[in-house]
């Protein structure tokens, strides 16, 4: 028969049982969480909350140095103001770089697109920069505008050449040299 291996408690490279909390387990989303904590940062950082925080320190200065209503709770050297002031700061700091932290990994995977975006541009202009030299090389194989127009000038003086010579036997009506007569479309023309 074999025995199931005793757990030594010193060794901790074996699960132990697990024990149970006393108090309970509160989930809280990551997301939603930090949804709160940049909410409360942006708060933290406009005119309103100055302007509340002026409110509020003017207010309870004068309650306790005046003694409005007969309220002195916080007499001059406001030790509870200052309490006050520390435990919000001690609550202010992590929520705000929490904020910060979320707000640094969007702007890291926005440069990270802006640097693909730049990549995949980069290539495509490339691409079209060695198109646009293909494209060059072809069309310096072809013929010009300013070669056509002087080949059509030469072909156009020649044929004006031929057509004035009055030696060539094309010109006279009876030759069947004559190209409308060639072709069937003209007739010699009688009494000639």
């Amino acid at each position: 028969m074999a025995r199931a291996p005793r757990r030594d408690p010193d060794r901790l490279n074996l699960p132990g049982r697990r024990r149970r909390s006393i108090l309970p387990r509160v989930k809280v989303s990551s997301e939603s969480f930090g949804n709160f904590a940049e909410s409360f940062a942006r708060f933290m950082g406009t005119a309103k909350f100055i302007a509340y925080m002026t409110v509020f320190v003017v207010l309870w200065v004068l309650f306790n140095v005046v003694g409005l209503f007969g309220f002195r709770w916080d007499p001059y050297p406001f030790i509870l103001l200052n309490l006050f002031f520390s435990t919000q700061a001690s609550y202010a700091a992590p929520l705000i770089l929490l904020a910060q932290n979320r707000q640094e990994a969007r702007d890291r995977v926005g440069l990270d697109q802006d640097r693909r975006q730049a990549a995949q541009s980069r290539a495509d202009m490339d691409f079209l920069a060695r198109e646009i030299a293909s494209l060059r090389m072809s069309v310096g194989e072809l013929a010009t505008r300013d070669y056509l127009r002087a080949e059509l000038r030469t072909e156009l003086r020649s044929i004006l050449a031929e057509m004035d010579d009055p030696d060539d036997p094309a010109d006279e009506p009876n030759s069947r040299s004559d190209p409308e007569q060639r072709r069937g479309f003209g007739r010699p023309r009688s009494g000639d």
